[in-house]
């Protein structure tokens, strides 16, 4: 059973060569083995799962047409997951186990998928190193000395770690992609609007996107086809049917398709290794008839800087609603109560969030919203309408998913740590469009990526040049 895809367990399952209960307990038996060093797991389901699988199992004709049909997988611990505890990594949300289920797990769960469990993440994914959670850190399973990435480092190195088939992860502005490079993992993020945010814990609701981190792109290709669609719970989600793109998936589309590499992006300071196994990655694409060509986009620090105003504003707003409320303490006593109240008043934002949140408050403020916020924004459409227009003449762009490898723990005590190792996410997460990294080699044996960003709506085409490269890597 090591390392199997979604597509592979379901097609054994389906032959009945394993039973969805064996598979359910491999994946328990290897998160009891690895979970202690790498800390993916916030929360595992055991025997919630064991008896969905044995659900799967004895009614199996029933089950079986269903597309996750007694499927082992992760979920982000972002997702409120009706009756499993929900912590969003943060003190403020012990013993909170919400009385419904956000659209996307609903939607997993109606496919036939076993939750597993929920997966660590930087404190109210305020981060891109998983290390601020405070459940403690997640390390990477190929150098435990090394981050996975974040926000969604828990999801990542649990696909890559083999403890899941599959994870749900979230992406505010590289947290699907920057770690599933880190962590040798793909991750796809939609469009923004094109799976819905209700019942996701908000960062930044403008910004939010859920997403797949999988083995392989026919994973995320899956998954995608089953979380998303138009939902009445979010206004922002795109009033258009959902796909099935596992089925649209035609690799042979790269020849002829027209690649853009933005120049601004290899300006930056990439690491070496990074940089050869994209290069690599090019000609390869090149030698499968892609045309590409080197485009001028905007100065990258622009996103990174609006990133840091607007997401930090949205940030300010949304963890208002936390501050100080008792969550997770029905039938209490009153000294408990009290207790609680107060210890989450000093200590239950770590320092993350409360530099975040400060930083968006004073960008908020009277006097200086015009000033920081509002050009922000205004600088955030330019960037939209930046890459509208270039991807008018190109199918999708290409470059490194993240400048380096995965960095060292000290390496995330700078105040803009995120914020630089998503510099090549950031500007097509700020301009709403779809995006999938995969894995493209490895650098001083740690994974690198490669990432292909395409037109709103149009996540089809990243995904049959994503999968055209896997192919031949």
């Amino acid at each position: 059973m090591e390392n199997l895809t979604v597509l592979q367990i379901r097609e054994k399952l389906l032959k009945k060569e394993f039973s969805s209960l064996e598979v359910t307990q491999y994946y328990l038996n290897q998160i009891e083995k690895k979970n202690k060093d790498l800390n993916a797991y916030i929360t595992v389901c055991s025997d919630l799962a064991i008896e969905k699988a044995k659900y799967f199992d004895n009614n199996f004709e029933q089950e079986k047409g269903k597309p996750l049909g007694g499927i082992p997988i992760a979920v982000k611990d972002v997702f409120s997951t009706k009756d499993i505890l929900t912590t969003c990594a943060s003190h403020i949300l012990d013993g909170y186990t919400p009385v419904y289920e956000s659209t996307v797990t609903k939607k997993i769960l109606e496919s036939g998928a076993i939750i597993l469990g929920k997966t660590n993440l930087d404190q109210f994914c305020h981060g891109s190193s998983t290390i601020t959670s405070y459940y403690g850190p997640t390390r990477n399973p190929h150098n435990l000395e090394r981050l996975p990435g974040g926000s969604s480092g828990g999801s990542a190195s649990a696909v890559a770690s083999d403890m899941c088939a599959a994870s749900l992860g979230t992406e505010t502005a590289g947290s699907l992609r920057q770690p599933s490079s880190w962590c040798g993992t793909v991750g796809l993020k939609p469009t923004y609007g094109r799976v819905s945010r209700y019942g996701v814990l908000a960062m930044g609701s403008s910004l939010d996107c859920p997403g797949p981190i999988t083995k392989d792109v026919s994973d995320s290709a899956l998954l995608l086809s089953v979380m998303s669609g138009y939902d009445a719970n979010d206004f922002t989600t795109h009033n258009v049917q959902s796909k099935r793109y596992l089925d649209l998936i035609d690799s042979s589309k790269i020849k002829g398709m027209k690649i853009g590499i933005p120049t601004q992006y290899l300006e930056l300071q990439i690491e070496k290794g990074v940089l050869d196994n994209f290069l690599k990655s090019v000609e390869i694409l090149k030698k499968l008839g892609a045309n590409i060509e080197y485009v001028n986009i905007l100065d990258p620090k622009l996103a990174m800087s609006v990133y840091t105003i607007t997401c930090r504003s949205e940030v300010s707003s949304n963890l208002a609603r936390y501050d100080g409320t008792r969550y997770g303490l029905e039938g209490s006593d009153k000294a408990t109560v009290q207790s609680y109240y107060e210890s989450t008043r000093g200590e239950g934002f770590g320092q993350e969030p409360k530099r975040r949140v400060m930083t968006g408050t004073y960008s908020l403020s009277a006097g200086y919203a015009d000033e920081y916020f509002k050009k922000s924004e205004q600088v955030r459409q330019i960037i939209k309408e930046n890459l509208d227009n270039i991807l008018k003449d190109f199918d999708c762009l290409i470059s490194p998913t993240t400048p380096t490898v995965a960095l060292k723990d000290e390496d995330a005590d700078n105040p803009l740590f995120g914020e630089m190792a998503d510099i090549l996410a950031e500007g097509s997460s700020e301009a709403g469009l779809p995006a999938i990294s995969i894995p493209n080699g490895v650098s001083d044996n740690l994974p690198t990526g490669i990432q292909f960003i395409g037109k709103t709506l149009d996540e089809e085409t990243v995904i049959n040049a994503a999968k055209a490269l896997e192919e031949n890597l």
